[in-house]
């Protein structure tokens, strides 16, 4: 992930998403796919395991974006 990203983190519109999975293809780690057949993001943090960008940038609904991850309180 590049390093203007480690404050955010994807999510997906499931309005604009088509379930056509590419994303899963691209972050399996990240993306999934539910029971109503769209993405949702089930682990933003995963990330740093494969390009969370590529699946931005690739995805044909523009269903997929960059929100501000949200504080961490302890």
């Amino acid at each position: 992930m590049s390093e203007e990203n480690t404050a955010k983190t994807p999510t997906v519109d499931p309005d604009l998403c088509i379930g056509c999975g590419l994303c899963v293809t691209t972050c399996a780690d990240v993306f999934q796919l539910g029971d109503d057949g769209k993405s949702f993001v089930k682990d933003g943090s995963a990330c740093a395991n494969c390009n969370c960008q590529e699946a931005v940038d690739n995805c044909p609904a523009h269903a997929i974006s960059w929100v501000e991850k949200e504080p961490q309180t302890n």
